[in-house]
């Protein structure tokens, strides 16, 4: 079983930065394509990043795209995503998910493991 555990949520201005990051514990990282997922109230859930097993493949939408970056390092068995220029619309909590496929797409059915989030608030 895997368990993932994200931190380094919080509250910052428009225009700051946040790292989010996600410890996985039970299986080695290496195993699994990764992405972070957002979900704010009244609001589906979306996907924000994946990141291949082997970190050669990337995959980010159209909102987050030059200001978010995910990475992951397997040594540590942790995955980031380094989040700037925020904007109030980023505002949500922010899930960590893992995939056993290779699977980086934006389907969040195809996750097959999941954190409990990490609140991010953007406001002035």
């Amino acid at each position: 079983q895997v368990q993932l555990v994200e931190s380094g949520g919080g509250s910052v201005q428009p225009g700051g930065s946040l790292r989010l990051s996600c410890a996985v514990s039970g299986r080695t990282l290496m195993n699994y394509a990764m992405a972070w997922f957002r979900q704010s109230p009244g609001k589906e859930r979306e996907f924000v990043a994946a990141m291949s097993r082997s970190g050669g493949r990337t995959n980010y939408p159209d909102s987050v795209k030059g200001r978010f970056t995910i990475s992951r390092d397997n040594g540590k068995n942790t995955v980031y995503l380094q989040m700037n220029s925020l904007k109030p619309e980023d505002t949500a909590v922010y899930y960590c998910a893992a995939e056993s496929m290779g699977y980086i797409g934006t389907d969040s059915g195809a996750y097959d493991y999941w954190g409990q989030g990490t609140q991010v608030t953007v406001s002035s």
